[in-house]
């Protein structure tokens, strides 16, 4: 049986994307105001390894799916920070909802317990990811219009998986500050990276905001040497060739290739966490993306030859991203959780569909190692009034107009066929 203890302060959150760093500098004074907070229950122990790969299939697709939509542009995101925020919605989804979700996100099929226990170990195991050299932070929140508290069992559900707390934001009645509020404190939690998330327009009208955020900064196990560094030639997606700046490794890394990929492993200071480069097949076309079984046969091959691969060159790198990720969930088949068919009553009995899905990133490869940030927010609309079952007047029906006062029948109607009025 599990046994309860009452959550103290928010502990960081430690995600980490596996095909996308994150970090950054600098930081804001404001603190999220937290007014509810649920009650975490500790679970027996869990393999968080099936949560990795969830992540890790769930990243593959959106990046699958987000390239089609724009094949020349650079791409970065964190499928775990963008995972954690679609996963404190799922855990507010009910029926067909949380069905449409869970599929999209690969959760594994457990029961609620399990699932809660999962998430935690997930987070557990990354946490340990932390130490010298290596710096990972990151926070998960749940934002609610003031008129809107969540339920208490949905607070104990993300206060389990999530480490998350609760804060209070207008959105319903003053968005520009809500958006404000939301946004100093992405801004606070990803080192200045990311400055600004949301909108006024994007949170207007929104009852909740389910929020996700991430810094880190790893320094390479073998630094590359800024001397060696030098301009040569990049062909872009869009067949265009380009002057970069080429790193050049000093030694031989871990690479490998497997069904026509190929991929270096670049190892961080503490060894626990590492950069997998992948290199698509010679031809590929420029949205080319590894299933899940090929990218874990593809690390497997990398892993077993480590010390025993290629001297390599890669550009350094610093790109960033904002962009809503609506389409691209809907084209995965998360199409229910936008619509009016949506149950997000878990969350709360006035919560109706998912209104926006926005992610931000940024990603900086060095000499040094690999800095950057990430964040992802998850709108949650709340119904326009009643929110009980809707009755549909669909076959002969009868109309009263009545005199509140006296009970007199002002009208009295009967309607067998609507189409001819």
């Amino acid at each position: 049986m599990r046994w309860q203890r009452v959550l103290g302060t928010l502990v960081p959150v430690v995600l980490v994307a596996m095909l996308a760093a994150c970090a950054g500098t600098g930081s804001s004074p404001v603190t999220a105001p937290t007014v509810a907070r649920g009650v975490a229950y500790t679970e027996p122990a869990a393999n968080p390894a099936p949560y990795g790969a969830a992540d890790t299939a769930f990243g593959l697709d959106v990046l699958r799916s987000w390239c089609q939509a724009d094949p020349n542009a650079n791409l970065v995101f964190s499928p775990a920070v963008l995972a954690s925020a679609l996963g404190m919605a799922y855990l507010g989804a009910k029926g067909p909802t949380a069905t449409a979700m869970a599929s999209v996100l690969h959760l594994p099929a457990q029961s609620r317990d399990a699932l809660l226990a999962g998430l935690a170990a997930r987070l557990a195991a990354l946490r340990a990811v932390n130490g010298a050299g290596v710096t990972l932070a990151a926070s998960d929140f749940a934002w609610a219009d003031p008129s809107l508290p969540p339920l208490k069992a949905y607070l104990d559900d993300i206060a389990t998986g999530y480490d998350a707390g609760v804060g209070e934001a207008p959105f319903l009645t003053d968005p520009q500050r809500a958006a404000s509020q939301v946004n100093q404190a992405i801004s606070r939690d990803t080192r200045g990276q990311i400055p600004e998330l949301v909108t006024p327009g994007l949170v207007a009208n929104i009852g909740w905001v389910l929020t996700a955020a991430l810094y880190m900064d790893a320094r390479w196990l073998v630094p590359f040497d800024p001397a060696r560094t030098e301009a040569g030639t990049f062909t872009t997606a869009g067949g265009k060739p380009v002057t970069v700046q080429y790193m050049h490794s000093s030694q031989p890394v871990g690479a490998d290739g497997a069904d026509g990929w190929t991929g270096a492993w670049l190892s961080y200071q503490g060894g626990k966490l590492g950069m997998l480069a992948i290199l698509p097949p010679a031809g590929a076309r420029s949205c080319a993306v590894p299933s899940a079984a090929g990218l874990a046969a593809l690390q497997q091959a990398v892993l077993t030859n480590q010390g025993l691969g290629a001297l390599i060159g890669l550009p350094k790198l610093d790109i960033s991203s904002n962009a809503s990720m609506n389409d691209e969930l809907k084209a995965l088949g998360m199409a229910r959780a936008f619509g009016p068919l949506a149950d997000f009553t878990g969350l709360s009995p006035q919560a109706a569909s998912i209104g926006f899905v926005q992610q931000a990133a940024t990603l900086k490869v060095d000499e040094k190692g690999t800095v950057g940030a990430a964040a992802a927010a998850a709108g949650i609309l709340p119904t326009a009034g009643f929110a009980g079952r809707e009755l549909d007047f669909n076959r002969p029906y009868l109309l009263l107009v009545t005199d509140m006062q006296t009970g007199e029948p002002v009208f009295l109607a009967k309607v067998a066929d609507p189409a001819q009025s």
